[in-house]
């Protein structure tokens, strides 16, 4: 596999793919976008101008080089001469399959093709490849340009190569690369992440609490913690000094109380009318790009707090910094 990348082809740019081509460009890797909507130049635009303004945050000094952009005029235009593909469309496995077999079609045996599905099975996706070996989920999460974690997961037709090669790739743009050893819906953090989600639908359906409510209930508390300590590492603590046997044992019989229902609620209108009206709400008025930026200022703070702790996403930031003074003064 092609282990050299200074060409990415970017097939849709939608949130994540305008990510990708934000810490892409950080990186002085140039992105060749294909993307059937007539605003995608003005949206990607808008993402890496926020992006550029993050990386500032986090990286005082320019990058060694900044990589370019080009908007392709098919999906075969930006896959000659890539080094690499990333296919970010909508999540429907008939668009996916489509985009990555005619990606397939085009690119060289040894460029890999990569699929950013929020939980697609890449063994149905590579299907209609004709070298599925090369194809792999490489799964971030928004903002793109600054959460390190990216979902690696191959399908039953990929080598490990590819897997490698992958992971080799996101890790030198500053990621962290989580290989998902077993495919499944949803990967790891995508499972995680919907069963908090199905929860907290069925308390705004219930009215027990609006989405402000269960928002507070998280970023004020263990949210806090999550940056930086997972579930088990928390529990782990919460026993004291006698462990995780001890929280286990303590906190075991809540398992059979009704503290959760993992089956969503049905999402009827009034549901999503209740929960779409009340995000509005939160809002308070702002932009989706002012609130991009705040988000974007909060995690700048988090990730370098974190780096001095040299903790959680913070050793990816700090080996992500020394990459780049390595690259500038190479450069």
């Amino acid at each position: 596999m092609r282990s050299e990348i200074r060409r990415v082809a970017l097939l849709g740019a939608g949130v994540i793919g305008a990510g990708w081509a934000a810490r892409l460009v950080e990186n002085g890797i140039d992105v060749a976008i294909a993307d059937p909507d007539p605003e995608v130049r003005r949206k990607t635009e808008a993402v890496l101008g926020n992006a550029e303004r993050a990386m500032r945050g986090l990286f005082p000094e320019p990058p060694a080089r900044r990589g370019s952009v080009v908007y392709a005029a098919s999906v075969e235009a930006a896959v000659d001469g890539a080094d690499f593909v990333q296919e970010s469309a909508p999540e429907r496995e008939d668009l996916k399959r489509a985009l990555l077999a005619r990606a397939d079609a085009v690119a060289p045996p040894d460029v890999i093709l990569g699929t950013s599905t929020s939980g697609l099975l890449p063994s149905r996706l590579q299907a209609d490849c004709a070298h599925p070996a090369r194809v792999v989920v490489g799964h971030p999460f928004n903002p793109v340009y600054l959460l390190p974690l990216v979902e690696v997961c191959g399908g039953s037709a990929t080598v490990p190569e590819t897997v490698a090669t992958a992971s080799a790739f996101y890790a030198s743009l500053g990621m962290h690369p989580l290989h998902v050893r077993t495919e499944i819906d949803g990967f790891i953090a995508d499972r995680l992440l919907e069963a908090l989600w199905r929860e907290a639908l069925h308390l705004v359906n219930d009215g027990v609490a609006t989405t402000d409510e269960i928002d507070r209930a998280v970023h004020y508390g263990a949210g806090l913690r999550w940056a930086f300590m997972g579930t088990f590492g928390i529990y782990r603590l919460a026993g004291g000094e006698a462990g995780m046997r001890h929280f286990m044992a303590q906190f075991g019989p809540a398992l059979k109380l009704p503290w959760t229902r993992l089956e969503a609620p049905e999402l009827t209108d009034a549901l999503i009318d209740r929960v779409s009206e009340q995000a509005e709400e939160q809002a308070a008025g702002r932009s989706v790009r002012d609130m991009e930026r705040s988000r974007d200022d909060a995690l700048v703070a988090i990730l370098q707090a974190l780096e001095g702790q040299g903790i959680g996403a913070g050793i990816e930031l700090a080996r992500w910094r020394a990459n780049r003074r390595s690259a500038s003064e190479s450069g």
